[in-house]
């Protein structure tokens, strides 16, 4: 039988744990936080940034961003916004791979878990201290009905607050809503000042140096999406086929193009491994 002391010092390190090694956040290209520690991913996961169709525009201002960031120049957080599927997310992880090709190690993504937004103050402490650039990445951020606690908190972490994000971090937010937060006609009917729920609403994605939006496919752009991803590919394809796709699915977007390549790889028993390659099971 253990002596008493060794079985009263045993339960109080399974109480309270020993401190873990500080977080490596110099290692990696990219992170996950779940509001604890960090996950190491070794490989971002993004199409080419030439299969990015469509929204040229677009890539031009994040890219240019993201590789200032890199660079360790001044750099904008950034909210990009607008129709599903359209490349928001891909963007972000396809322009933070282009500026690590120019400037190895002086940049890392860190997508953060919807859950962990709380601790976001936690991650700046950690992120400000390193030698780095970092693009802090919220994807499909929203903020239920009647919450007004969290979308301040995001306003002072941008600007302003005491916990604000250090020099050397940027956020990139993807949103479907522009305002990020909900909005109805009923905000418009206070009595008193119907224009403080609007403004106090706007406030949010006014702190964004850029904000970016992102609109539904035509049928000449999706129809270049889907040409694009067959070629690189080696696959062959029909016109019609696709136009069809994307009509049942009722969306014309850069996911339904791929979604439809998928479907021709799969037809003919082969393997997408990335976007780039293709391989027989």
């Amino acid at each position: 039988m253990k002596d008493p002391l060794e079985r009263i010092a045993a339960a109080l390190e399974r109480i309270a744990p020993a401190e873990n090694d500080p977080a490596d956040w110099n290692s990696a290209p990219a992170y996950v936080w779940d509001g604890a520690r960090p996950r190491a991913i070794a490989r971002i996961a993004a199409p080419p940034f030439q299969l990015l169709f469509g929204i040229d525009r677009q890539k031009h201002l994040v890219s240019e961003n993201v590789a200032r960031l890199a660079r360790g120049a001044a750099a904008h957080d950034m909210l990009l916004w607008g129709a599903r599927g359209m490349g928001k997310s891909a963007l972000v992880r396809s322009a933070t791979i282009a500026a690590q090709a120019d400037a190895s190690g002086a940049l890392a993504l860190v997508q953060v878990v919807p859950d962990a937004l709380t601790m976001l103050p936690a991650l700046f402490s950690q992120l400000g201290a390193c030698g780095r650039s970092f693009l802090v990445y919220l994807d499909d951020l929203g903020f239920a009905e009647g919450d007004t606690v969290g979308p301040r908190h995001l306003r002072g972490w941008l600007e302003g607050g005491v916990d604000a994000r250090p020099a050397n971090v940027r956020l990139a937010v993807t949103s479907n809503r522009r305002a990020i937060v909900p909005r109805h006609g009923s905000e418009q009917d206070d009595p008193l000042n119907p224009r403080d729920a609007l403004d106090d609403l706007q406030a949010l994605a006014d702190r964004f140096g850029l904000s970016i939006g992102f609109h539904a496919a035509g049928q000449d752009d999706y129809l270049a999406m889907v040409r694009g991803y067959a070629q690189s590919l080696g696959l062959d394809w029909d016109e019609a086929e696709a136009l069809e796709w994307a009509k049942r699915r009722g969306a014309r977007s850069g996911r339904t193009a791929w979604q439809f390549i998928t479907e021709l790889a799969g037809r003919a028993g082969l393997r997408i491994e990335g976007y780039s390659f293709v391989s027989r099971t």
